[in-house]
């Protein structure tokens, strides 16, 4: 006798539950842009465990939690300032707040809410991550945000707060404002430029139809301009590490790994300096992924050694 096996298909409701959770996470995540805050929050990390003395459990998770929800927040209010110009662009007009998937009121009251928790919890470590985690949000989300569609000086502006999370990171480690800070600081200001540059490169039309100007071009168009600028700011990461090892603030592993990685870094920019087209750009954006965890790696491991 043959047996028959019966496939039994879950509930309706069951599925219709989990396709509504999933697709509520998906729309959540990018809203905050997931990908990128957890990148952020790895450096503000970093930035904890380099100027920390002594490693705290307690410590680190204020940092965590605390850097998490600052970005949230400041994610959250970009795509509210933005609504109207992320319908415009192809890799945007799939946003949570442009779908309706949630209203400007929602997003909002969670950016508010996430903004204050998020200050609350960097001030339980010291004055000065709060004021940092707040001067931080307040530039990318109403400084930074809508200057993206005024000058190109943008991208230097928005460059501070996408600096602030590793130097948050330093302050709640190392319980002041130290020289040591503003280098890690400036590897990650300096850092942005290539990084935003070939970026915007890559995403010109979508960022012309919106009238965002990311370029520092005269006419806005991807150019020689923008490539010898990013050569000249990915270069600036060659000099920071002499300077470092000069002050004695790393030693000589750690100058020669974050020097390693620079020349790398300005290669991808001289090459598109050279080709100055969209292969090249995306050699650049890969670049930058590379560089910053690695820098911040050879930053620890350079502090391990020297202890």
């Amino acid at each position: 006798m043959n047996m028959m096996k019966i496939k039994s298909n879950p509930p309706v409701a069951t599925t219709t539950w989990m396709n509504g959770h999933s697709s509520l996470w998906n729309a959540f995540s990018a809203l905050v842009k997931m990908r990128l805050t957890l990148f952020v929050v790895f450096s503000s990390f970093m930035g904890y465990v380099l100027g920390a003395t002594q490693f705290s459990p307690a410590i680190a998770s204020l940092v965590l939690a605390g850097g998490l929800l600052v970005t949230f927040a400041a994610n959250a209010m970009n795509q509210v300032l933005e609504k109207d110009f992320d319908r415009l662009m192809e890799r945007t007009a799939q946003r949570p707040l442009v779908t309706g998937r949630f209203t400007v009121s929602q997003v909002v009251l969670f950016a508010g809410i996430s903004c204050l928790a998020g200050v609350f919890l960097l001030a339980a470590i010291n004055v000065w991550a709060a004021l940092l985690g707040m001067v931080s949000f307040i530039l990318y989300a109403f400084v930074y945000t809508p200057l993206k569609r005024i000058h190109p000086i943008a991208v230097l502006v928005g460059a501070i707060p996408g600096a602030m999370p590793v130097f948050i990171g330093w302050v709640s480690g190392s319980g002041s404002l130290t020289h040591e800070g503003l280098f890690v600081f400036s590897l990650q200001f300096f850092w942005q430029f290539p990084h935003f540059w070939a970026i915007a490169w890559l995403g010109f039309e979508d960022y012309r139809r919106a009238g965002f100007r990311m370029l520092p071009e005269a006419d806005g168009i991807p150019g020689r301009h923008t490539a010898r600028q990013s050569t000249l700011y990915a270069g600036m990461l060659i000099v920071l590490p002499l300077m470092q090892y000069a002050y004695g603030f790393i030693g000589e592993a750690g100058m020669a790994l974050l020097i390693i990685t620079a020349l790398h870094y300005t290669w991808c920019g001289w090459k598109l300096l050279q080709q100055q087209n969209r292969s090249s750009a995306r050699r650049l954006l890969f670049a930058s992924f590379i560089y910053l965890p690695v820098a911040l790696s050879a930053l620890y491991l350079d502090k391990w050694l020297g202890q």
